[in-house]
């Protein structure tokens, strides 16, 4: 399963989603971001890749939403609701990662 967890800058939350998940057996996960400064851009060939993507505010979701229309169908675009707040890799992010998403994917 693929999973694409997108936020603003892709240095922070994100990443985090990705490193975390990545070690998940079955699951391949990657970060993003909206802003045209990301590390990693979210493009149309991850919305097309992802079978879930994961925004972490409803900004997020709209900007996916609006610039990727064509391409979300079929898709599951899910807001974790997780604020940017914390540090890449922070146990608080983590847990709240591990928890909300396991709401939408199944994690063996």
């Amino acid at each position: 399963m693929n999973l694409l967890f997108v936020c603003s800058e892709n240095r922070l939350r994100s990443p985090t989603g990705e490193e975390v998940f990545s070690q998940y057996e079955g699951i391949n996960a990657i970060g993003a971001g909206t802003n045209a400064d990301a590390e990693t851009v979210v493009s149309g060939d991850l919305v097309e890749w992802a079978d879930v993507i994961f925004v972490m505010e409803k900004t997020h979701r709209n900007k996916v939403s609006k610039k990727f229309k064509e391409l979300l169908h079929g898709k599951k675009l899910v807001c974790l609701d997780i604020p940017d707040n914390y540090d890449r890799m922070d146990p608080e992010l983590i847990r709240l990662l591990q928890n909300r998403v396991a709401k939408h994917v199944s994690l063996r």
